[in-house]
């Protein structure tokens, strides 16, 4: 394995570690404000927290770009930045929403199905996927499945809300994977996270009642959902992905869910079942097993 590849992956997977333990301060913090409000706060504050790491590195950048080349990355930056600030609120909106109107175990299961869903958009671009990859899949879906689904599935409003949510979320890593290569990583989740807090601003402003004192009161989760979940993490995504198959790199992002139930049993005292326990080990053998290099490119090398 490539040493870009091992630390695309550590990338990846440390995103998906701080998204887990993110799911405690996002039901923590729902206590106090709403979906729009916890959203446009928690988004301002990932753009604001990136904003002096993106002036100490445009600094550096200065003297070794020409001004041709430095016009161009930003054009795409902030193309790139807006598209994925849509893209994000749309998904985070839609599971904050459907999480009020289902279970916190069906919602976990449907939202992984981006790593189904991601692979099947990928086939309209005429992206490739190996048939270790779809095997991947398929075991990381029954892991999710043993890891999350308690209970007897039907669809409900709040499956379909999460269900939407999957599928903008599998736009939003595969927009990245455009964009990534092509523009300054930095400033683009630096965009959209002003455009995610743009968005849900409005939808603050025409649909919930704003109040700072309650966002004072939960300042413990929604700081740690701005500066890390947000201004860390989904930078580190989009750096992780560079050059990463989108497909692996949601198999990757997907093991939120495992460490979210770890970290229930850690910070909650949520005792994990054998169930759950064999849901965690699928779910773990799938990333590994997507992580190996194709037998074909490997004898022609």
């Amino acid at each position: 394995m490539k040493k870009d590849t091992v630390r695309s992956s550590l990338l990846l997977f440390l995103t998906a570690f701080i998204w887990g333990v993110a799911f405690v301060a996002q039901s923590v913090g729902m206590e106090y404000v709403g979906p729009f409000t916890f959203n446009a706060v928690r988004f301002a504050l990932g753009g604001t927290v990136l904003l002096p790491f993106l002036m100490w590195k445009r600094r550096g950048e200065r003297r070794e770009e020409t001004e041709e080349g430095n016009a161009a990355v930003r054009r795409r930056t902030l193309i790139g930045g807006i598209c994925c600030g849509c893209a994000l609120s749309t998904a985070s909106l839609l599971q904050q929403l459907g999480i009020q109107r289902t279970t916190v175990a069906k919602a976990g299961f449907i939202t992984a199905l981006y790593i189904i869903i991601v692979p099947a958009l990928g086939l309209f671009f005429h992206k490739k996927v190996r048939k270790l990859i779809w095997v991947s899949v398929l075991l990381a879906v029954f892991g999710m499945y043993l890891l999350c689904i308690q209970e007897s599935f039907y669809i409900s409003t709040g499956d379909l809300l999460v269900f939407l949510c999957a599928v903008v979320f599998s736009v939003h890593i595969l927009v990245i994977d455009y964009f990534s290569p092509k523009a300054d990583g930095v400033a683009l989740s630096c965009i959209q996270f002003y455009t995610s807090a743009l968005l849900c601003g409005l939808g603050m402003l025409f649909w919930e009642t704003p109040s700072f004192a309650a966002i004072l009161r939960g300042w413990a989760p929604i700081l740690y959902a701005g500066i890390l979940s947000c201004g860390v993490a989904y930078t580190l995504q989009i750096i992780g992905q560079k050059g990463m198959d989108p497909t692996v790199a949601s198999l990757i992002l997907s093991l939120e869910s495992v460490i979210s139930l770890i970290a229930g049993w850690i910070l909650l005292g949520q005792a994990l079942n054998p169930r759950e326990i064999c849901g965690c080990v699928l779910a773990f053998a799938a990333i590994i097993l997507a992580q190996l290099p194709d037998r074909r490119s490997a004898s022609s090398s």
